[in-house]
């Protein structure tokens, strides 16, 4: 049966499973904003929508007078990017799919888009197919590819003269936004389209329902393609494929939709800053905290980093990628494939929280026990009841505690001759 234009048709499509399996991505936020590395990704609006003071200063002390947005593009060079190691970073991080902006509000195109004249890095900048050579290195690893693209474009001209009509003319979303998003699937067949700038205009302008009707029906990738919520003014949290329902978005309880969380190492920008510092960023037990909290109520979690102008992924975030593959490298039995248990955190704590493969319960817990002693008072043991812990050889002890759950043991010696890593995993086997 086939997929009707209409959000009742288009929210009956099964979620492909490969996404909830998935469980862990990296999201990357490269473009023009990349160069001036200032503030954040919303360059351009910040400095020539808004005209804030700072951002116009900045300019003025490190570009000659006269500077405009478009005259970073030929600066925007990828001179170092080396798409197999960014696939190779990715995959030692543990992400099981990547999402890359083809191209932010500023319109700039990181593909050869064949309605961004001059605005594309294939005629301007790196002259390159970045989203091609990133997507066939990730292929050759593994890797599901997914693709971010914006609706919307701040300052083009056919988008501002739509806006001037109340959105009542389509000009910018039949002559680019559509023919962007036809072109991206064709030409590079996403496992996911990660669709964003869709605030300011209705589900009737952008002309999303029947883009995903094709995505769903006829398209190259209509039985493995996933998408967000991100597709009208009021879409978020209701229609789509899974839910992101807002930046960093923390449900607190289990929703009852797949969602994802996607979230900065740089807790300030999405892009690369040249002026952050480290205060700025998240440290490993924070990351690990929010994958942990996540998963534990049924989402994904996405990851970003933004590169350099040269396609240099910096080292602290090199750094931060490989700290979360080695905690998952241990612990990624708890994660991949999992499903929420019955309870997804202790009553008393949120620094234990649980998953469950089959009859098989997890519990993560984020904080060392002073006394070595780990207490659990949601799962109810049976006389069959064994448990284990993750990177540690052997079964652990446990007893039945006084009021209801149970009480292990942990091995006095910790799991890993690093320094305490933050974040171990029991897991437990006959208990209900």
């Amino acid at each position: 049966s086939r997929y009707r234009p209409d959000w009742a048709s288009l929210d009956a499509r099964p979620l492909p499973a490969w996404f909830d399996q998935a469980k862990v991505g990296v999201f990357v936020h490269w473009g023009v904003f990349s160069v001036p590395a200032w503030g954040s990704e919303w360059f351009w609006w910040h400095w020539q929508g808004e005209h804030r003071a700072d951002y116009e200063h900045f300019v003025q002390r490190r570009y000659p007078p006269d500077t405009t947005y478009a005259d970073f593009a030929p600066l925007f060079t990828a001179h170092d990017f080396q798409p197999r190691q960014w696939a190779q970073l990715f995959q030692r991080a543990g992400a099981r799919y990547v999402v890359l902006t083809t191209k932010h509000h500023e319109g700039f195109t990181n593909w050869g888009s064949p309605v961004s004249w001059n605005w594309n890095s294939v005629d301007t900048g790196p002259h390159r197919d970045l989203v091609g050579e990133l997507g066939q290195a990730l292929r050759e690893s593994n890797i599901r590819y997914g693709l971010y693209h914006s609706l919307l474009e701040w300052f083009n001209p056919l988008y501002l003269a739509d806006k001037e009509s109340g959105f009542q003319t389509q000009d910018f979303v039949l002559k680019k936004t559509m023919p962007e998003l036809y072109d991206l699937v064709l030409k590079y067949k996403p496992d996911l389209i990660w669709s964003d700038g869709d605030w300011e205009a209705p589900e009737s302008y952008w002309n999303s329902t029947s883009f995903l009707a094709w995505l769903y029906n006829d398209s190259p990738v209509k039985d493995t393609v996933v998408v967000n919520d991100r597709w009208c003014n009021n879409c978020s949290c209701h229609h789509g494929g899974y839910y992101n329902c807002a930046d960093k978005y923390k449900p607190g309880t289990l929703p009852a939709h797949k969602w994802e969380m996607c979230s900065s190492i740089d807790k300030l920008s999405w892009g690369y800053r040249s002026n952050m510092n480290i205060a700025e960023l998240m440290d490993e037990a924070s990351i690990i905290e929010e994958l942990v909290q996540t998963v534990s109520f049924g989402g994904n979690y996405l990851l970003n980093v933004g590169p350099t102008k040269e396609g240099v992924i910096v080292p602290i975030f090199q750094e931060r990628l490989l700290a979360l593959g080695r905690w998952l490298d241990t612990n990624g039995e708890a994660i991949y494939e999992s499903k929420p248990w019955r309870v997804q955190m202790e009553n008393s704590t949120d620094t234990v929280w649980y998953t469950s493969k089959g009859p098989v319960v997890y519990a993560i817990f984020l904080i060392w026990p002073q006394n070595n002693v780990l207490e659990l008072s949601s799962p109810t043991p049976s006389p069959a009841t064994q448990v284990m812990m993750l990177g540690f050889a052997g079964t652990l002890e446990w007893q039945k505690s006084p009021g209801k759950g149970l009480l292990i043991t942990l091995p006095w010696m910790l799991p890993s001759p690093r320094p305490p890593q933050p974040g171990w995993t029991v897991k437990l086997e006959g208990v209900k």
